[in-house]
């Protein structure tokens, strides 16, 4: 441990995590973020890095490498997001080698082109979910585990308040409140992230014959998934002014209690998994909250493991009490730090 304390290397010869006693991978290190072993290839690590894994297009996934590894979808819309990025573009479920490392990305169901990583090695095989979900999506390639020794796992709901309901019902849920909305001669104002939740919310609402309007940093990721293949529907950007029976679609906190800038009547959602946490509903009473998320819910991270039959867990991104759920289920798990 030569290099600086923060560094920690996982090996057979050194187990960080000595309670509860279990074997670890070897195949993987962590130095302010996930590294592949020996090759040093980063996997989702935020800082730049000779031969970085970018699963998804999300600023906390995501660097200017001087070789990215990604998804043709995720190629285009880091370059978009981060500038003229070298990629190497990994199609879905073939091979390919890098750094002596034999590699393959598998749809995480997250957003649109998100991958989660497998690889092999003499010592075992390693599976990376980064940000996933299992339930469909209107715009995300459906999700596609395999087994593994190795699972590390993102578990940002891996808490049992976070049940979603039915997908179903959580979609009818949406429409059913936006047409109300509108029928009031209000403008429906939707909270999403730019790029995923927003494209995925006006998916479901023209699906459903609801145009969609978009703010200025919405609309130019969506016209990237139109060029990728991904059809949105009837979307426009807002110009300023609603247009009656439109419903529009801005990032997190552009609007005010005072409203949206152009709109005399409007209703506020929020579209989120968040919408769960009842401390959440708490800042914002009057509007409607829509359970809605791209990530795994707390029963989908345990189908997961299930599925994926690992040696061991790591998780990472979530609560540490998830790590004691999966101990509890006879799982070898462990928290990734």
């Amino acid at each position: 441990m030569a290099e600086n304390s923060r560094q920690q290397w996982l090996s057979p010869e050194m187990t960080p995590l000595p309670k509860p006693p279990g074997h670890v991978s070897g195949l993987f290190g962590i130095d302010r973020g996930l590294f592949l072993l020996p090759s040093r290839i980063a996997v989702d690590v935020t800082r730049r890095q000779a031969i970085g894994f970018i699963s998804h297009a999300h600023m906390d996934h995501a660097a200017h490498h001087a070789l990215a590894l990604c998804t043709e979808t995720t190629a285009r819309l880091v370059r978009h997001r981060l500038g003229n990025v070298t990629t190497k573009v990994m199609p879905w479920g073939q091979p390919i080698e890098v750094a002596g490392h034999v590699l393959k990305a598998l749809p995480a169901g997250h957003i649109f082109g998100s991958a989660m990583l497998y690889t092999e090695h003499q010592r075992g095989s390693v599976l990376y979910t980064g940000d996933f979900r299992l339930e469909e999506s209107a715009t995300a390639e459906p999700a596609e585990l395999c087994q593994a020794d190795y699972l590390i796992m993102e578990c940002t709901f891996g808490h049992p308040r976070y049940r979603l309901p039915p997908r179903a019902t959580v979609i009818e849920m949406l429409i059913e409140k936006v047409t109300q909305s509108i029928s009031r001669g209000a403008t429906p104002v939707i909270s999403a992230y730019v790029l995923g939740k927003s494209q995925e919310v006006t998916k479901i609402l023209t699906s459903a014959g609801i145009p969609v309007l978009q703010d200025p940093a919405v609309y130019e990721i969506s016209q990237i998934y139109q060029e990728a293949g991904c059809d949105l529907g009837d979307f426009r950007l807002y110009s300023g002014r609603p247009v009656p029976g439109c419903a529009v679609i801005v990032p997190p906190r552009s609007v005010t209690a005072g409203g949206l800038p152009g709109a005399l009547h409007v209703e506020r959602f929020h579209v989120t998994g968040w919408a769960m946490d009842p401390r959440r509903q708490r800042t914002a009473p009057n509007d409607h909250w829509i359970p809605l998320s791209d990530h795994a819910d707390f029963d989908q991270l345990l189908t997961a493991v299930e599925q994926v039959s690992p040696k061991a867990v790591f998780c990472t991104h979530g609560p540490k009490s998830f790590v004691e759920e999966l101990r509890s289920r006879g799982h070898d798990a462990r928290w990734l730090e």
